[in-house]
């Protein structure tokens, strides 16, 4: 496992949270989810997404948007558009709205509705927990996914999944929208210019990109700097100056950073573990030790991070957040 597939350990597209349209003009779709993460590519047509807080985006036929809630965001015909917002959450595409589960408009077996309509599919994503914000936060409010990449391959799949109603099709579409959304962000990673993560770029090294699939693949193990150059065939100190020049830190600071991570997320996954099993889990002997990492890192101990998930349960950066009305 790498950094950038750990990523995606909680950001899965849910069905309840799919949504088609085939439209003809004029439309006005708002989309008031509020999901952290939302995709949008248009199949056919063209149309304009205006993102709020941000100048509007023409998207033709192929083009895909990436947007980070939680605003609220509309697609239109047309800037100005004469028709009616209809708003678009996670019951948008009901029959009793004229279409199945998934449509909303005018939809006609599997080619499509009348010359000159246009389909969006959407796939919102919910982006739990501190391993699946950690990727949201490299993500920019508005990310744009140029045609004729590796994602086209998986549009065209999408295309053929939604012209039909078929059993098994929301696992599909849900599953292809992952697909789409990984292949989209790593072209955009990717691009020539681009300024992605320290994490991402150092899985390119063969010395650091092998030390931190080490650490991904067992965070509990006990590393050492020397063991994880072992491991990756080289000196101890060719291993610290690498790693800390190519992601930012200290391989022992990464690790610990990315226990703390861990931590976290079962904390919120297992309401019933004790810290004693978590520190276990995360590769400490025993819950002092790990407290004492968990607040070094973190600015709260566990049992202050617990308590506030019980009273703000979908707050992000609850760490952070803790610390602050503590006044640490």
């Amino acid at each position: 496992m790498d950094a950038f597939g750990e990523m995606f350990r909680g950001v899965r597209a849910q069905g309840s949270l799919f949504g088609s349209s085939t439209l003809t003009a004029p439309w006005s779709l708002l989309f008031v989810d509020g999901a952290p993460l939302t995709l949008c590519t248009v199949l056919e047509g063209s149309g304009w997404i205006l993102p709020e807080g941000h100048p509007p985006e023409y998207l033709t036929a192929g083009e895909t948007l990436i947007l980070r809630g939680p605003a609220p965001f509309s697609f239109v015909d047309e800037i100005g558009t004469a028709a009616e917002p209809i708003e678009c959450g996670k019951e948008c595409a009901t029959p009793d709205q004229g279409g199945t589960r998934h449509r909303l408009g005018w939809h006609d077996g599997p080619h499509g509705g009348p010359d000159g309509a246009t389909t969006l599919v959407t796939g919102a994503y919910p982006v739990q927990g501190e391993i699946g914000r950690r990727l949201l936060d490299t993500v920019p409010d508005v990310l744009r996914v140029a045609p004729d990449g590796t994602a086209d391959a998986v549009r065209a799949l999408l295309a053929a999944e939604v012209a039909v109603d078929a059993p098994g099709q929301q696992i599909v579409l849900d599953r292809l929208l992952d697909w789409m959304l990984v292949c989209s962000l790593r072209e955009w990673f990717d691009r020539p210019g681009g300024e992605p993560p320290a994490w991402y770029s150092a899985h390119r090294d063969p010395v650091v990109g092998q030390a931190l699939r080490l650490l991904h693949d067992d965070p509990a193990a006990p590393w050492t700097v020397s063991s994880m150059a072992d491991r990756a065939g080289v000196s101890r100190a060719t291993l610290a100056k690498r790693f800390a020049d190519l992601v930012g830190e200290p391989p022992l600071t990464y690790l610990t950073r990315w226990r703390m991570m861990i931590a976290a997320d079962l904390m919120r996954e297992r309401e019933a573990a004790t810290l004693a099993e978590i520190a276990r889990e995360v590769g400490y002997s025993d819950a002092f030790g790990f407290s004492a990492a968990f607040k070094r890192i973190r600015g709260v101990n566990p049992t202050e991070f617990r308590r506030a998930l019980v009273e703000l349960p979908d707050a992000d950066n609850l760490p952070e957040r803790v610390a602050a009305s503590s006044g640490r």
